[in-house]
């Protein structure tokens, strides 16, 4: 997995003319606990937004894979299924969906990346909401571990990714 820089949030919050707005915040972060919360809107209904969600291909950065792309990348959607990662010589499970609500929200457990070695919790949830002609999407993540996790430290890199992520979401031509 490649190494994020920790000095990049005000650049991450590029224009793009997908997205009408789009913010990013560390809501709450402790050695033990972050809190992190994304947002952007987009031209396209929440329908269109879901079929690009529920496949990670389309929009998840490869920067952020373990075999450097993105095509590796599966979703199983159902209570209990998996974010996968495979490609020849490897697998990694990144998340397990915990509830799906087609069109609206999808909640993970997903500690991705380091936060797999750290015994960490991570809840992630994406909400998908109309909005004038287009979709709200929010993401919003909460990680859990000890104090010895650091998850402070983490936070911002991790919020890089998931507003680089939900930028890719919400463009219609991010491949």
């Amino acid at each position: 997995m490649t190494c994020i820089p920790r000095a990049f949030l005000a650049s991450s919050l590029f224009a793009v003319g997908f997205a009408t707005s789009a913010s990013a915040d560390i809501l709450n972060k402790q050695s033990d606990h972050y809190t992190i919360k994304q947002e952007a809107t987009s031209s396209l209904p929440p329908e269109k937004i879901w079929q690009r969600l529920i496949d990670p291909a389309q929009w998840w950065h490869p920067d952020h894979t373990y075999s450097g792309s993105s095509a590796n990348l599966s979703l199983d959607v159902q209570a209990g299924g998996l974010w996968r990662e495979d490609w020849q010589g490897g697998s990694i499970a990144h998340g397990q969906i915990l509830s799906v609500m087609e069109n609206k929200q999808l909640t993970l457990n997903a500690p991705f990346g380091p936060l797999q070695n750290m015994a960490v919790t991570v809840i992630w949830t994406i909400t998908i909401q109309e909005e004038n002609d287009g979709s709200k999407i929010t993401f919003l993540e909460t990680a859990n571990g000890t104090h010895q996790s650091k998850l402070d430290e983490i936070a911002p890199a991790v919020d890089y990714v998931k507003t680089q992520a939900i930028q890719r979401l919400a463009n219609k031509t991010s491949q």
